[in-house]
């Protein structure tokens, strides 16, 4: 037999599309703790949560004082809200990257689904964001923060938080990908969720702000997962809160919705890159 033929005759491995998952997903989880990455989201958490405390628990602990057993009870969803907001941000920065350097040109090289790299980073990006949430949950308890609902409560405010985050990563990676540009990411994407956590229930109740917000605070997506989150983490008699399905139902709404519109997005963007 030829070599030619032996060549031929020899089966080539074709990679199941969950191995070229992991192994995309393992490329982009491995260099975080040598390049930085993974200290910077843990130090992230902890700004966050000393930005938002300290200059507010004095002034809005007085407005809170009826409706939660502490400032830092009432501000903790948005704690952690905002750490995972940073942490699924970084994955347009490294979508930009991808694009700049070739890397998805490779990847549209090899017998690799176009979704994959996609999927990848947003494993990852899911990596970063358990990081940022178990650190905001470190830091909130040494504020004062603590869970006072069931086990099942406190499960459903990790997942709800980590929901939020695969799909804040699954547009980031589109936005980064389309854009192509690492430098725009910072700047584009600091400013939206610090303006929509700080317009939103999640720093005092809507009766709080001026009548000609309250709409907007009242119905946005970030006000929504934060009466979701109290309503998971609880509090003490009488500012016992409960996760009902009427509180959770607006927060699932936003999360399919956005999440659906975002599906049509990606096949669009992707096909683009192609």
């Amino acid at each position: 037999m030829t070599a030619a033929g032996f060549a031929g005759s020899r089966a080539r491995p074709h990679p199941s599309m969950g191995t070229q998952w992991w192994v995309l997903t393992t490329r982009f989880i491995a260099p975080t703790v040598r390049n930085g990455e993974l200290a910077i989201t843990i130090a992230v958490s902890v700004v966050f949560t000393a930005g938002f405390y300290i200059p507010l628990h004095q002034i809005m602990g007085n407005v809170t004082r009826g409706v939660a057993s502490s400032y830092a009870q009432y501000l903790m969803p948005l704690i952690a809200l905002e750490a995972i907001t940073f942490a699924a941000m970084s994955t347009a920065f490294r979508a930009a990257t991808d694009s700049v350097q070739g890397v998805n040109r490779r990847f549209r090289s090899m017998p690799i689904p176009p979704f994959t790299p996609v999927a990848a980073r947003i494993a990852a990006a899911l990596y970063r964001c358990t990081v940022s949430l178990t650190v905001a949950l470190i830091c909130g308890y040494t504020i004062g923060f603590r869970f006072r609902g069931s086990a099942v409560d406190t499960v459903a405010f990790c997942l709800l938080v980590l929901v939020f985050g695969a799909v804040l990563s699954f547009a980031a990676d589109l936005l980064g990908t389309g854009s192509r540009n690492p430098e725009a990411m910072a700047p584009m994407l600091t400013l939206p969720p610090l303006i929509f956590g700080l317009l939103s229930v999640g720093v005092q109740p809507v009766e709080q702000f001026p009548r000609w917000v309250q709409p907007f605070v009242r119905n946005q997506p970030i006000s929504a997962l934060v009466d979701s989150l109290h309503g998971a983490a609880a509090d003490v008699a009488p500012f016992h809160t409960s996760l009902t399905w009427s509180v959770l139902a607006p927060t699932l709404a936003w999360l399919c919705g956005l999440a659906a519109l975002l599906v049509p997005v990606s096949v669009i963007v992707l096909s683009k890159r192609a």
